[in-house]
Protein backbone atom coordinates (compact mmCIF):
# COMPACT_ATOMS: atom_id res chain seq x y z
CA UNK A 1 0.00 0.00 0.00
CA UNK A 2 1.48 2.85 -1.11
CA UNK A 3 2.03 6.02 1.45
CA UNK A 4 -0.67 8.28 -0.03
CA UNK A 5 -3.31 5.87 0.34
CA UNK A 6 -2.17 5.23 4.59
CA UNK A 7 -2.38 8.73 4.86
CA UNK A 8 -6.13 8.77 2.88
CA UNK A 9 -6.78 6.55 5.50
CA UNK A 10 -5.68 7.77 8.20
CA UNK A 11 -7.48 11.53 8.15
CA UNK A 12 -10.48 9.12 7.50
CA UNK A 13 -9.83 7.75 10.90
CA UNK A 14 -9.56 11.06 11.87
CA UNK A 15 -12.77 12.12 10.19
CA UNK A 16 -15.10 8.94 12.11
CA UNK A 17 -13.05 9.60 15.53
CA UNK A 18 -14.65 13.39 15.51
CA UNK A 19 -18.05 12.12 16.19
CA UNK A 20 -19.36 10.80 19.53
CA UNK A 21 -23.02 10.17 21.48
CA UNK A 22 -22.69 14.24 22.04
CA UNK A 23 -21.46 15.12 18.71
CA UNK A 24 -23.80 12.97 16.53
CA UNK A 25 -23.52 16.31 13.69
CA UNK A 26 -20.95 18.07 12.64
CA UNK A 27 -20.36 20.41 9.77
CA UNK A 28 -17.28 20.48 7.25
CA UNK A 29 -15.58 23.52 9.19
CA UNK A 30 -15.83 21.83 12.38
CA UNK A 31 -14.54 18.19 10.77
CA UNK A 32 -11.83 20.27 9.48
CA UNK A 33 -11.00 22.51 12.92
CA UNK A 34 -10.91 19.33 14.88
CA UNK A 35 -8.76 17.00 12.86
CA UNK A 36 -6.52 20.17 11.60
CA UNK A 37 -7.18 19.05 7.94
CA UNK A 38 -7.33 21.75 6.07
CA UNK A 39 -11.21 22.75 5.19
CA UNK A 40 -10.90 21.84 1.07
CA UNK A 41 -9.52 18.59 1.63
CA UNK A 42 -11.61 17.46 4.67
CA UNK A 43 -14.30 18.47 2.31
CA UNK A 44 -13.24 15.99 -0.67
CA UNK A 45 -12.66 13.10 2.13
CA UNK A 46 -15.73 13.54 3.56
CA UNK A 47 -18.11 13.38 -0.07
CA UNK A 48 -16.00 10.32 -0.85
CA UNK A 49 -16.72 8.62 2.42
CA UNK A 50 -20.61 10.00 2.43
CA UNK A 51 -20.49 7.95 -1.22
CA UNK A 52 -19.44 4.79 0.64
CA UNK A 53 -21.93 4.82 3.24
CA UNK A 54 -19.53 5.80 6.31
CA UNK A 55 -21.40 9.52 6.36
CA UNK A 56 -25.13 10.32 5.69
CA UNK A 57 -25.29 14.32 5.28
CA UNK A 58 -28.46 16.01 6.89
CA UNK A 59 -31.08 17.14 5.13
CA UNK A 60 -31.28 21.07 4.08
CA UNK A 61 -27.99 21.13 6.52
CA UNK A 62 -24.15 20.90 5.45
CA UNK A 63 -23.97 18.68 8.64
CA UNK A 64 -22.43 15.19 8.68
CA UNK A 65 -23.68 11.95 10.45
CA UNK A 66 -22.28 8.88 11.07
CA UNK A 67 -23.58 6.53 7.93
CA UNK A 68 -25.74 3.13 8.43
CA UNK A 69 -22.63 1.08 6.52
CA UNK A 70 -20.74 1.64 9.81
CA UNK A 71 -23.69 -0.31 11.55
CA UNK A 72 -23.72 -2.63 8.88
CA UNK A 73 -20.30 -3.22 9.64
CA UNK A 74 -20.20 -3.35 13.55
CA UNK A 75 -22.78 -5.67 13.54
CA UNK A 76 -20.80 -8.26 11.69
CA UNK A 77 -17.90 -7.62 13.79
CA UNK A 78 -20.05 -8.36 16.50
CA UNK A 79 -21.92 -11.86 15.20
CA UNK A 80 -18.66 -13.11 14.78
CA UNK A 81 -16.71 -11.97 18.42
CA UNK A 82 -16.30 -14.59 20.23
CA UNK A 83 -16.88 -12.85 23.42
CA UNK A 84 -20.21 -12.80 22.56
CA UNK A 85 -20.69 -16.45 22.06
CA UNK A 86 -18.63 -17.41 25.19
CA UNK A 87 -19.53 -14.58 27.94
CA UNK A 88 -23.63 -15.52 27.03
CA UNK A 89 -23.89 -18.22 30.05
CA UNK A 90 -21.68 -16.17 32.40
CA UNK A 91 -23.61 -12.85 31.87
CA UNK A 92 -27.25 -14.50 32.18
CA UNK A 93 -25.86 -16.05 35.39
CA UNK A 94 -24.49 -12.36 36.57
CA UNK A 95 -27.49 -10.99 35.61
CA UNK A 96 -29.55 -13.54 37.87
CA UNK A 97 -27.39 -13.54 40.87
CA UNK A 98 -27.34 -9.72 41.14
CA UNK A 99 -30.46 -9.05 40.31
CA UNK A 100 -29.45 -5.94 38.55
CA UNK A 101 -28.97 -4.63 35.26
CA UNK A 102 -25.32 -6.36 33.74
CA UNK A 103 -23.29 -4.88 30.76
CA UNK A 104 -20.24 -6.37 28.74
CA UNK A 105 -18.28 -3.68 26.85
CA UNK A 106 -15.33 -3.54 24.35
CA UNK A 107 -12.49 -0.94 24.69
CA UNK A 108 -11.19 0.63 21.65
CA UNK A 109 -8.38 3.13 23.60
CA UNK A 110 -10.71 5.61 24.00
CA UNK A 111 -14.71 4.46 24.78
CA UNK A 112 -16.07 1.86 26.43
CA UNK A 113 -18.67 0.18 24.25
CA UNK A 114 -21.64 -1.81 25.42
CA UNK A 115 -22.39 -4.42 23.36
CA UNK A 116 -24.58 -6.84 25.12
CA UNK A 117 -26.63 -5.32 27.84
CA UNK A 118 -29.22 -7.84 29.86
CA UNK A 119 -31.88 -6.78 32.12
CA UNK A 120 -33.76 -9.25 35.32
CA UNK A 121 -37.42 -8.46 36.16
CA UNK A 122 -40.48 -10.77 36.68
CA UNK A 123 -38.51 -14.13 37.08
CA UNK A 124 -37.03 -13.63 33.44
CA UNK A 125 -33.56 -11.97 31.49
CA UNK A 126 -34.29 -9.66 28.96
CA UNK A 127 -31.26 -9.29 26.45
CA UNK A 128 -30.70 -6.58 24.15
CA UNK A 129 -27.65 -6.19 21.50
CA UNK A 130 -26.71 -2.81 21.66
CA UNK A 131 -23.46 -0.40 20.31
CA UNK A 132 -23.78 2.76 23.06
CA UNK A 133 -20.08 4.19 23.46
CA UNK A 134 -19.26 6.41 26.35
CA UNK A 135 -15.87 8.16 27.42
CA UNK A 136 -13.56 5.55 28.99
CA UNK A 137 -12.71 7.73 31.93
CA UNK A 138 -16.42 8.00 32.91
CA UNK A 139 -17.25 4.62 33.02
CA UNK A 140 -16.44 1.52 35.48
CA UNK A 141 -16.30 -0.52 32.24
CA UNK A 142 -13.92 1.76 30.04
CA UNK A 143 -11.45 1.92 33.64
CA UNK A 144 -11.67 -1.42 34.19
CA UNK A 145 -10.33 -2.19 30.98
CA UNK A 146 -7.96 1.35 30.85
CA UNK A 147 -6.46 0.26 34.23
CA UNK A 148 -4.63 -2.33 32.54
CA UNK A 149 -3.30 -0.80 29.38
CA UNK A 150 0.40 0.80 28.87
CA UNK A 151 1.17 3.81 30.14
CA UNK A 152 1.74 5.35 27.32
CA UNK A 153 -1.88 4.58 26.18
CA UNK A 154 -3.35 5.98 29.11
CA UNK A 155 -1.06 8.98 29.14
CA UNK A 156 -2.66 9.55 25.49
CA UNK A 157 -6.08 9.30 26.45
CA UNK A 158 -5.57 12.27 28.90
CA UNK A 159 -3.86 14.15 26.04
CA UNK A 160 -6.96 14.26 24.52
CA UNK A 161 -9.17 15.44 27.42
CA UNK A 162 -10.95 14.14 30.27
CA UNK A 163 -14.32 15.56 29.18
CA UNK A 164 -16.68 16.28 32.52
CA UNK A 165 -20.21 14.48 32.09
CA UNK A 166 -21.57 14.70 35.76
CA UNK A 167 -20.34 16.68 38.60
CA UNK A 168 -18.88 13.42 39.87
CA UNK A 169 -16.80 12.64 36.41
CA UNK A 170 -12.78 12.51 36.89
CA UNK A 171 -11.82 15.60 34.64
CA UNK A 172 -7.87 15.46 36.06
CA UNK A 173 -5.26 13.18 34.70
CA UNK A 174 -3.35 12.52 37.57
CA UNK A 175 -6.45 11.63 39.88
CA UNK A 176 -7.32 8.98 36.85
CA UNK A 177 -3.82 7.49 36.92
CA UNK A 178 -4.39 7.06 40.93
CA UNK A 179 -7.71 5.81 40.82
CA UNK A 180 -6.11 3.17 37.92
CA UNK A 181 -3.72 1.92 40.16
CA UNK A 182 -6.28 1.30 43.12
CA UNK A 183 -8.40 -0.96 40.30
CA UNK A 184 -4.96 -2.57 39.29
CA UNK A 185 -4.68 -3.45 42.63
CA UNK A 186 -8.54 -4.46 44.01
CA UNK A 187 -9.29 -6.12 40.25
CA UNK A 188 -12.45 -3.99 39.88
CA UNK A 189 -13.80 -0.40 39.12
CA UNK A 190 -16.21 1.64 40.58
CA UNK A 191 -18.31 4.54 38.90
CA UNK A 192 -19.94 6.26 41.19
CA UNK A 193 -22.34 8.36 39.40
CA UNK A 194 -19.65 9.65 37.03
CA UNK A 195 -21.84 8.70 33.72
CA UNK A 196 -25.04 9.24 35.18
CA UNK A 197 -26.04 10.94 38.31
CA UNK A 198 -28.14 8.64 40.49
CA UNK A 199 -26.15 5.03 39.43
CA UNK A 200 -23.38 3.30 40.35
CA UNK A 201 -21.69 0.54 38.24
CA UNK A 202 -18.87 -2.19 39.40
CA UNK A 203 -16.96 -3.45 36.70
CA UNK A 204 -14.27 -6.12 36.32
CA UNK A 205 -11.76 -6.66 33.27
CA UNK A 206 -11.59 -9.56 30.51
CA UNK A 207 -8.47 -10.79 29.12
CA UNK A 208 -8.31 -12.74 25.73
CA UNK A 209 -6.22 -15.84 25.33
CA UNK A 210 -2.72 -13.59 25.16
CA UNK A 211 -3.87 -12.09 28.84
CA UNK A 212 -4.68 -8.68 27.10
CA UNK A 213 -7.74 -6.69 28.28
CA UNK A 214 -10.01 -5.59 25.66
CA UNK A 215 -13.39 -5.73 27.46
CA UNK A 216 -15.07 -5.58 30.77
CA UNK A 217 -18.43 -6.72 32.25
CA UNK A 218 -20.22 -5.04 34.80
CA UNK A 219 -22.79 -4.86 37.20
CA UNK A 220 -24.93 -1.35 37.53
CA UNK A 221 -28.33 0.07 39.25
CA UNK A 222 -29.59 2.82 41.26
CA UNK A 223 -27.16 3.84 43.97
CA UNK A 224 -30.59 3.02 46.95
CA UNK A 225 -29.88 -0.32 46.01
CA UNK A 226 -26.27 -0.52 45.14
CA UNK A 227 -24.87 0.83 48.43
CA UNK A 228 -21.45 0.85 49.67
CA UNK A 229 -21.91 -2.44 51.47
CA UNK A 230 -23.50 -3.75 48.47
CA UNK A 231 -20.76 -2.88 46.20
CA UNK A 232 -18.29 -5.03 48.28
CA UNK A 233 -20.60 -8.10 47.88
CA UNK A 234 -21.23 -7.37 44.01
CA UNK A 235 -17.57 -6.69 43.29
CA UNK A 236 -16.59 -10.21 44.30
CA UNK A 237 -19.42 -11.54 42.13
CA UNK A 238 -18.35 -9.43 38.94
CA UNK A 239 -14.71 -10.81 39.40
CA UNK A 240 -15.87 -14.48 39.43
CA UNK A 241 -17.45 -13.71 36.31
CA UNK A 242 -15.12 -12.07 34.33
CA UNK A 243 -12.56 -14.13 35.15
CA UNK A 244 -15.08 -17.26 33.97
CA UNK A 245 -15.01 -15.55 30.76
CA UNK A 246 -11.29 -14.98 30.49
CA UNK A 247 -10.68 -18.34 30.85
CA UNK A 248 -13.80 -19.30 27.67
CA UNK A 249 -11.68 -17.20 26.04
CA UNK A 250 -8.30 -18.87 26.55
CA UNK A 251 -6.91 -16.78 29.35
CA UNK A 252 -4.60 -18.78 31.49
CA UNK A 253 -3.60 -17.06 34.84
CA UNK A 254 -1.01 -19.20 35.12
CA UNK A 255 0.71 -18.12 32.14
CA UNK A 256 0.99 -14.78 33.29
CA UNK A 257 3.00 -15.82 36.92
CA UNK A 258 5.22 -18.06 34.40
CA UNK A 259 6.04 -15.24 32.10
CA UNK A 260 6.86 -13.15 35.31
CA UNK A 261 9.03 -15.54 36.64
CA UNK A 262 11.05 -15.53 33.48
Amino acid sequence: MSQDNLKSIAKMMAVLDCFSTVDRRLSVAEIARRTRIPRGTAHRIIRTMREFGLLEQEREREEYSLGMKLFDLGTTVLSNMDLHREAKADIEALTRASDETVHLSVFDGRNSTVVHRTDKGQNQTNTLYVLDASPAHATASGKAALAFQEARDVDRLIAMGLRRLTPSTITDGESLRVELAEIRNRGYAIDNEELTPGTRCIASPIRNGSGRVFAAISVSGPIRRITPDRTQELSGLVMYYADAISERLGYRPENDAVAEGT
